[in-house]
């Protein structure tokens, strides 16, 4: 049965933008679309032939086509993009997460045609899309960073003298990479030359720059994230931290926060140098800082100039609608909460709910209840694409505590159904339930340690095809 086309009511705010172009597609349009509602936004979805009756589409005020499946023809071709927002009318953009949510190109010329765009200014995103300059920023402004190479390794040989002065292990970086890509760990001298083409070839592939850098690479760290929020003006608010140690293949399948490897005095010395960095960048909107956790000590990674995909589990232990305040701050700049005023309210825990198959979703019950909150694109009927990112949905808990976060998220999980498409749900259930998972001590080599058993949970076929 088709879904009713769900179009905005009759209260309004009175927001500075009227209409906005939603350059981007499933789960994340529909979080943007219903912030907007509320705020008196008109929205605009831009799709794909292949998400012509997507539920970003369906519950916007109006859509625009925007090119075939490919993403090179569709979300990522910026002058569609910017056409189709002159062509509804928009004075403003939402790049989302991922196509061209980080591209500084596209955020500049969004702004030279006159509209807002919803992320930081292009400079601050061009500086922190290079790794190497990125953390020269973080070191100049009080974070420390994992030791590695001084900068860009040009060759064999100044990446063995990196790796030399490093000790094995050592990790090989993509300068402009994410998501894993252009990444080789390297245990031994003799690895390294074919790693470092290996690396240099991915990171041209996939980013169209060959650069790369060597950092040490730590066994077992946890990995961790701090939201922010800031005006452009100076006020930077630090909604706490996620952590996302659980990984395969460098993809985040569950975040939770606070982290339960963080100390409070650990937490307040990430906050300070990363409010003094992204002051001295001018950055406006949201962002988060990525570290690496060893002990009592932590490393700068990145900075993700962009929203989340795990944004709610921040929101949930904050109170914040986190796109609410991109919104005002990078059409207004101006927050509506305090940064010396941010609690975190109990726990919340997110799991990533990827589609292994493409297919037609012929049944869906959605969890409820106390504390339980269900982002996602999916509808009974709806297709999934074999076009794009894998994830469909996001399902969030919050508890008083993270024993009963835990409960309450085993609970939704049993609830959930998706019939239809094979998803990676049964994963996400062992990993709730497993008792390493569950004493909080465990870091990003928790998925590889439990592979065999959590593979076996699903069809080889679609994990690896």
């Amino acid at each position: 049965m088709a879904r009713p086309c769900l179009k905005s009511g009759a209260y309004k705010e009175e927001p500075v933008i009227k209409r906005l172009l939603i350059a981007n597609r499933g789960e994340i349009a529909v979080r943007i679309i219903r912030t907007c509602r509320e705020m008196g936004i008109e929205t605009v979805a831009a799709y794909s032939t292949a998400d012509r009756e997507s539920l970003p589409v369906r519950m916007a005020d109006t859509a625009v086509c925007i090119g075939p499946p490919p993403s090179s023809q569709s979300y990522l071709d910026k002058n569609n993009l910017i056409m189709a927002a002159f062509h509804r009318g928009c004075d403003a953009v939402h790049p989302g997460a991922g196509f061209l949510a980080e591209n500084a190109a596209f955020a500049r010329l969004v702004r030279d045609q006159g509209l807002a765009f919803i992320g930081p200014p292009p400079e601050a995103i061009e500086l922190l899309g290079d790794k190497v300059r990125a953390r020269d920023a973080a070191r100049q402004f009080g974070l420390p960073i994992t030791p590695g190479s001084a900068g860009a390794v040009d060759g064999l040989a100044a990446a063995e003298n990196a790796a030399a002065s490093l000790g094995f292990p050592v990790i090989i970086k993509a300068a402009a990479g994410g998501g894993g890509k252009g990444m080789r760990i390297v245990r031994e001298a003799a690895e390294l030359a074919e790693n470092l083409s290996l690396a240099s070839r991915e990171a041209e592939a996939g980013f169209a720059d060959k650069t790369v850098f060597i950092e040490r690479y730590l066994e077992n760290p946890r990995h961790v994230e701090l939201q922010l929020l800031a005006d452009g003006r100076g006020r930077v608010a630090v909604l706490g931290e996620r952590d996302c140690s659980v990984q395969r293949n460098h993809q985040k399948l569950i975040e939770e926060s606070p982290s339960p490897g963080v100390s409070p005095q650990m937490r307040g010395l990430m906050a300070e140098g990363a409010v003094r960095l992204f002051r001295e960048l001018n950055y406006t909107g949201a962002g988060t800082i990525e570290f690496l956790v060893e002990g009592d000590s932590f490393y700068f990674m990145e900075v993700n100039a962009r929203i989340q995909v795990e944004h709610p589990v921040s929101e949930c232990i904050t109170g914040t609608d986190i796109i609410r305040q991109q919104l005002l701050a990078c059409t207004e700049g101006r927050l509506e909460i305090d940064p010396e005023a941010v609690r975190l309210d109990g726990w919340a825990m997110e799991c990533r709910i990827n589609a292994l198959t493409p297919g037609t979703v012929t049944r869906l019950e959605v969890p409820g209840g106390p504390g339980v909150r269900f982002d996602s694109c999916l509808y009974a009927g709806c297709a999934v694409p074999p076009h794009y990112d894998a994830m469909v949905a996001k399902l969030i808990v919050h508890g008083a505590d993270r024993h009963r976060a835990l409960a309450r998220m085993d609970r939704a999980l049993r609830e959930l159904c998706i019939e239809g498409i094979k998803t990676n749900k049964p994963q996400q259930q062992w990993i709730i339930r497993d008792k390493c998972f569950q004493s909080g001590s465990f870091g990003t080599a928790y998925y590889q340690s439990a592979a065999e058993t959590l593979e076996s949970l699903v069809p080889q076929e679609a994990l690896h095809g």
